[in-house]
């Protein structure tokens, strides 16, 4: 009875405060990581947050990466998490326009976030205001074959003129010069953000994704000449669109290929297929308008805080604990990608070093076709790019149907 009578007593006296456990000392977060690595690594944060603040307890709701996707705006505006994991850019952008995400400024001014997290400030910032923190990403970029430029005198390319000249190298050689896999859209999709970044620049690319410009636009039109200029001389593997991107892996195996627009998760299959580091290596895609700066595609996991969360004075907490260096040094250990704070450390291994070093002075970051734009705008896109490749002559219909698409899809 005394147990029970201290008890309420407490309760009693919470309540007076107006106090509750959702208000003081527990923070929800609602996440998306149910695979055996990301899971892994945030119960490592967990664990660590509340050790750091033991007045704090951490609940967590972990979802599968569809299921969240089609449930984040019902909870957002419902039942609000004080945390929930998203996606930088414009993935974050309807959730901004629409109220549902809170600006955490402060925690970036308050916490060196703005100097430690520059190279993705730009992607998560919307009118002039940080909407979240970032804690991973990984680098794109060409990967090739170290041993076939040495053997057939192929520098790395510097520019586009020079990357132009490596491939028709290695054509005459009977080197495919680069392989793809388009069975699964998004590869080609990270071929069209690549020449766009590299022909006309962050701030189009983010244009076009929203729904700002057209795809008959004249800039989109020079990005379809760079690509001409690699499709028409049959640069590319013949029959990309039977093969998945794993198969499209083979070709740099066996030697018939010499290089890959992928993203850093391909290094590991690589290497077990035999692939060693001497033969493997990492370059950042030329560069093609001089005076443009080098923006990267960089995939980013981010954490918001919702407006309607009930405890943000601790969920800032946890957004400056996850942001901090260690945090981070720790959870990309565990995830085998990159930590977003400069000032983080890198696993011991040569494309992890390289991706870092490239992104941490990158002009700024591409979410990627399919997460930047609209899920309709992007399936048309994609099913539009894999089609040019094919059959580049149809590519005044193809663009005039994106436009059409676009105009459905931003009205």
């Amino acid at each position: 009875m005394n147990n029970i009578l201290k008890k309420a007593t407490l309760a009693a006296a919470a309540l007076a405060l107006g106090v509750t456990s959702a208000l003081a000392g527990e923070i929800v977060i609602n996440y998306d990581g149910s695979d055996p690595a990301p899971k892994k690594a945030f119960e490592m944060v967990i664990k660590k947050f509340e050790a750091a603040h033991p007045g704090i307890t951490v609940k967590w709701n972990l979802f599968d990466h569809e299921g969240y996707k089609t449930s984040i705006r019902n909870f957002l505006t419902a039942d609000a998490p004080d945390i929930a994991a998203w996606y930088a850019g414009n993935r974050m952008a309807p959730f901004v326009k629409a109220g549902l995400f809170e600006p955490v400024d402060d925690v970036w001014a308050d916490n060196g976030l703005n100097d430690a997290l520059a190279s993705t400030a730009p992607s998560m910032t919307i009118d002039g205001k940080k909407w979240g923190v970032p804690y991973t990403y990984y680098q794109w970029g060409i990967y090739y074959r170290k041993d076939l430029f040495a053997a057939n005198d192929i520098a790395v390319p510097k520019n586009w003129k020079d990357f132009l000249a490596a491939c028709a190298k290695l054509k005459s050689a009977g080197i495919t010069p680069i392989t793809i896999g388009t069975k699964y859209l998004w590869t080609a999709a990270g071929v069209f953000d690549y020449l766009n970044l590299r022909t006309n620049g962050y701030q189009v690319h983010n244009d076009l994704t929203s729904g700002k410009i057209k795809y008959t636009d004249p800039r989109i039109q020079t990005v379809f000449d760079r690509w001409e200029e690699l499709v028409r001389p049959g640069y590319f593997i013949d029959n990309h669109a039977a093969l998945s991107w794993q198969e499209a892996l083979a070709p740099m195996v066996q030697g018939k290929a010499a290089m890959y627009v992928m993203g850093n998760f391909a290094v590991a299959p690589l290497r077990e297929a035999g692939l060693s580091d001497d033969q493997l290596d990492f370059m950042q895609f030329p560069q093609i308008t001089a005076g443009i700066p080098m923006a990267e595609e960089a995939p980013t996991d981010t954490f918001h805080i919702p407006t309607k969360a009930k405890n943000k004075a601790d969920a800032r907490k946890f957004l400056a604990f996850l942001a901090a260096a260690d945090t981070q040094t720790e959870v990309n250990k565990i995830l085998g990608q990159l930590p977003t704070n400069k000032n983080a450390q890198v696993a011991d291994d040569k494309f992890i070093k390289a991706g870092f070093e490239m992104l941490s002075n990158a002009a700024g970051l591409a979410q990627f076709y399919d997460r930047d734009a609209p899920a309709a705008m992007a399936k048309a896109g994609m099913e539009g790019f894999q089609e040019f490749m094919i059959k580049p002559d149809r590519r005044d219909a193809i663009l005039k149907r994106l436009d059409k698409v676009q105009a459905k899809v931003y009205k």
